[in-house]
């Protein structure tokens, strides 16, 4: 007979507690959102930035999701987890998630689970309108890499009773963000496709997906998939043609596809060969979420953000 699963914390109710499970960029406007209605841990493999993480409020929690004796000290720590790390760089299985779980489920479960997935699990669309109903088609190993995370959580959230959401994100932006920051592609003179070739693209603010995640843990729907994307609609060459206008930079030259092999890296290209644009109707049907940063063009105006 198998063994019962340990019983989820009280799901009706508002979590008091939340573990952050890769806490970096996202992870910290996370802990600036919530403004301190909730005590919150990290998850950190380095002792060092133990340090920051007490500064910014939150208790860190030393192990190493690749060592999964390190993650037992998890167990009924939390009754909310975000999680925001990545899979491994290789394979088609995330190993890590599911050392997770089975640390989680040593003693009380979490009541509710958030799980950052890509919306790279769509694979190449052709452009159309995809909704979170769409089945998932992934083409390389790091879109199968969340496919698998996806399915193990959800599978342990139905053997469980816990409340889990995922949300599907694209590529995450913001001003302030290291290695985050459009205007520096345009700066470095990276080509984009010509109209021809071209591809759309899909995009979110960092805070705004702070917010989303903040407003899955209270809101989420149980099994539910959302996207945690803005409202823009273009393609990925007239996108950077308005940062750069937006910048004062020049535009960047546009190139053929047929090209393309000499300009982009494999890693580049694969991003760059998918073309999909997202329904966010859910975004902001189920979880109230209000963009501040619709488009890139709230967040790089030059007269400023809005308030």
């Amino acid at each position: 007979m198998a063994a019962a699963h340990p019983m989820p914390s009280d799901r009706s109710a508002a979590p008091s507690s939340l573990l952050i499970v890769g806490c970096g960029d996202v992870g910290m406007r996370v802990v600036r959102a919530l403004g301190g209605r909730l005590r919150v841990l990290a998850l950190t493999s380095s002792p060092l930035r133990c340090e920051a993480l007490r500064a910014a409020g939150v208790v860190p929690v030393v192990g190493d999701l690749d060592d999964p004796p390190s993650l037992r000290r998890l167990a009924g720590l939390a009754d909310a987890v975000l999680h925001l790390a990545p899979p491994p760089s290789s394979g088609r299985a995330d190993p890590r998630l599911g050392a997770l779980l089975a640390a989680l489920s040593l003693r009380t479960l979490p009541g509710r689970f958030v799980y950052a997935s890509t919306t790279g699990v769509y694979g190449d669309c052709r452009g159309e309108w995809v909704a979170e109903t769409r089945p998932v088609a992934p083409r390389n190993d790091r879109a199968h890499r969340r496919v698998d995370a996806e399915r193990r959580l959800r599978a342990w959230a139905r053997a469980t009773g816990v409340r889990a959401s995922v949300l599907r994100i694209p590529g995450i932006y913001a001003p302030d963000r290291t290695g985050g920051r459009p205007q520096d592609r345009v700066l470095r003179g990276t080509p984009a496709l010509r109209a021809a070739d071209d591809g759309y693209t899909n995009h979110v603010h960092a805070d705004d997906l702070a917010r989303a995640c903040v407003a899955a843990l209270w809101r989420g729907r149980p099994q539910r998939v959302v996207h945690a994307c803005d409202d823009s609609d273009l393609k990925t060459g007239d996108y950077y043609d308005l940062v750069a206008d937006l910048a004062g930079l020049p535009r960047p030259a546009r190139i053929a596809r047929a090209d393309a092999a000499a300009v982009f890296s494999a890693a580049q290209w694969s991003f760059l060969d998918e073309s999909r644009r997202l329904s966010n109707d859910r975004l902001k049907r189920e979880l109230r979420l209000r963009l501040r940063y619709p488009t890139v063009r709230e967040a790089l105006a030059p007269d400023g953000p809005p308030t």
